[in-house]
């Protein structure tokens, strides 16, 4: 089986890819050719009106089985360059043949059981057609750029050339890549990078477009096109996998070409050798073939996969699951690897304080120092001090004057006493046990800060990223049924490993950039096999794409939710346990439905052979084992243990 999906509707037939655009006429002649069945149905005795609303029926709903059936025959026999036929030949031979020996109602009644089916398939299915609009939405148009005389004017993204020098305000977004020429800032580069805490930057640092600036102000130059951008390179990959993707094929799909041909051979052996073999006439042995060869369709078969599908589905989006297309449902059972991006899908998407240490036995010295690091951080607008602030509530206010540089932390006066809260590089009289402790929480991949009172650092506080709730059961689930699980994650390897041993999964890929992520799906596919990929940010995207299957956090950006396969509602990562055990149930059904499909199929076929079969008891035959495959595929709708 070939390990690609696609972003638009296809039908695969025997290993070449179909586009169909069925639009509306189609299903508007399909329930014109009901009526004229039904229309017929009501007629009660045989006549010539009867006659022609059977063939008007066939002819009306079987319009495109029968386009397609002998149009892509013909078309993919042509471009592989040997017989290629399909189900829907099948279908409309078998229609033909029952109108051959008269009984043109069974005929109809192929016809529109088949149809029905197919525009089933095409509802479930969906065109699936992912569209980048919220992508392109995302890149900056607009720059302010600095002229010569100091003045600046607002010109548009594309325009820019590398050497231009900019200003980017407090809460822009940056229009493009480049370096700081002057001026600090904090800058969020979730959307490029993927980490959850923004980094601070100054003169000499490079920037990145469509990130989002923080508090600061600063200019930077030009070092990029427009269209050379880590951004505009992102935006590149989803176009390239979109048009480059083919549909995985299902089960059903798999065994059509090769049921068809051997249907399509046995028949007429069948009619020329039986007068020879059985003794039968030329005229009874045509009837016998025309009722194998309606004994043949695979109506049942036709069934066996659409109506547990839609129930699957059905299933799950009830539980928070959204699934775009059958296929990708019907294909997650046989998944063999799992990579899953870090920050916001398997962790929380924010920092929290783990672990703290004070340099002293005094409980009300450590108490009051508690005091004055939160109030002194309820003075900052960043993700750390948010963390701080959530570990140790600012308390009864203290009156502090509080200096926020950037890149030199927190200062305050109080007491007559200064303090100082900042990266550990900041202080350089740090007593051996807390430079310890640093080295420890580093080493476990946590962000550490140091206060200090009078230049001396008297505590520290890590906080890191932590797991959710839900990521370590999922993880273990995965790992029970043999699947290879690895965490992709743009933040430093040490920060990776740490959550990753905390979740026990098996591999850790850091420092990863988003154009290396589809490269890293790529091998996972050449590694293991079929692979999914779970995720929630731009960066996730090409990713997501490049994945067998695609799974967007419902929390994630519009544009990890439109490139996806699936979409986890509320994040709740035990969700994709759940679809991947609907989809190993969806799986056993169908092919229990398609074994069960062949042994009606089977049997008709010996009765025929023993002359014990005629048009009747292959109607029945037909009605009664395509209900019972309905039936077993409507069980998908009982919630699967979880």
């Amino acid at each position: 089986m070939e390990h690609t999906h696609t972003k638009e509707h296809t039908h695969e037939q025997g290993g070449c890819d179909h586009e169909h655009s069925h639009g509306n006429m189609p299903v508007v002649l399909f329930f014109a050719g009901l009526a004229a069945y039904l229309a017929a149905f009501l007629i009660p005795e045989e006549n010539l009106l009867r006659t022609l609303l059977y063939i008007f029926s066939m002819l009306s709903a079987g319009q495109h089985v029968i386009i397609e059936g002998f149009g892509d025959t013909v078309k993919d026999s042509l471009k592989q360059k040997k017989f290629l036929p399909n189900v829907h030949i099948l279908m409309t031979l078998a229609a033909l043949g029952a109108s051959i020996i008269g009984d043109f109602d069974e005929g109809a009644l192929l016809i529109l059981i088949f149809a029905g089916a197919h525009f089933l398939e095409d509802y479930a299915e969906g065109k699936s057609k992912r569209e980048i609009t919220n992508l392109l939405k995302m890149n900056p148009t607009e720059a302010r750029l600095i002229q010569k005389d100091g003045t600046t004017i607002s010109v548009a993204v594309d325009t820019l050339k590398i050497g231009d020098t900019l200003q980017v305000l407090n809460g822009d977004q940056i229009p493009t890549d480049g370096v700081i020429v002057s001026g600090t800032s904090v800058v969020d580069e979730s959307s490029i990078n993927g980490e959850s805490i923004p980094k601070e930057k100054s003169a000499g640092d490079f920037v990145f477009g469509s990130t989002i600036n923080g508090n600061g102000s600063f200019t930077m130059e030009v070092t990029k096109d427009s269209q050379d951008t880590v951004f505009a390179k992102i935006i590149q990959l989803v176009k390239q996998s979109q048009n480059n993707m083919s549909k995985t094929a299902t089960k059903i799909k798999l065994l059509e070409p090769k049921y068809v041909t051997a249907v399509l051979i046995i028949v007429p052996l069948f009619i020329l050798t039986a007068p020879f073999i059985l003794g039968w006439s030329w005229e009874l042995s045509f009837y016998r073939g025309m009722v194998l060869l309606i004994s043949a369709s695979p109506c049942a078969l036709a069934a066996s996969a659409v109506p547990a599908t839609l129930s699957g589905i059905s299933n799950l989006a009830k539980r928070g699951v959204l699934f775009k297309g059958g296929s990708y449902l019907a294909n997650l059972a046989d998944i063999k690897a799992v990579a899953f991006d870090k920050t916001g899908t398997l962790t929380e998407g924010k920092p929290v304080v783990t672990d703290y240490y004070f340099h002293t036995e005094n409980a009300q010295v450590e108490k009051d120092w508690i005091q004055i690091l939160s109030s002194m951080e309820k003075t900052a607008n960043h993700p750390l001090a948010a963390a701080i602030l959530a570990k140790f509530p600012a308390g009864n206010d203290l009156s502090l004057e509080v200096s926020n540089e950037i890149g030199k932390g927190l200062t305050a006066e109080y007491a007559g006493q200064t303090f100082r809260v900042g990266k550990p590089e900041l202080f350089e009289n740090t007593p051996v046990i807390i430079e310890r402790k640093k080295e420890q929480y580093a080493l476990e991949g946590k962000t550490v800060v140091y206060f200090a009172e009078n230049a001396e650092v008297v505590g520290l506080i890590a906080m890191m990223d932590v797991p959710n709730q839900q990521a370590e059961e999922v993880i273990n689930y995965l790992k029970a049924q043999n699947i290879h699980t690895t965490m992709i994650t743009g933040d430093a390897e040490k920060t990776g490993q740490a959550v990753g041993k905390l979740i026990g999964i098996d591999e850790v890929v850091g420092n990863v950039l988003p154009e290396n992520k589809s490269q890293i799906i790529k091998e996972q596919q050449q590694q293991y096999g079929m692979t999914a990929m779970l995720g929630d940010g731009v960066n996730d995207a090409p990713a997501l794409v490049a994945a067998d299957i695609g799974f967007a956090m419902g929390d994630g950006t519009d544009i990890a939710i439109d490139v996806a396969d699936a979409v986890l509602m509320k994040n709740d990562l035990k969700k994709f346990s759940y679809a991947h055990k609907v989809a190993k149930r969806l799986n056993k059904i169908v092919w229990q439905n398609i074994i069960f499909s062949m042994l009606i199929v089977a049997m008709l076929v010996i009765l025929n052979l023993l002359g014990k079969m005629d048009i009747a008891i292959g109607v029945i035959a037909h009605e009664g084992s395509t209900l019972l495959v309905i039936l077993n595929g409507l069980r998908l709708l009982l919630p699967v243990k979880e």
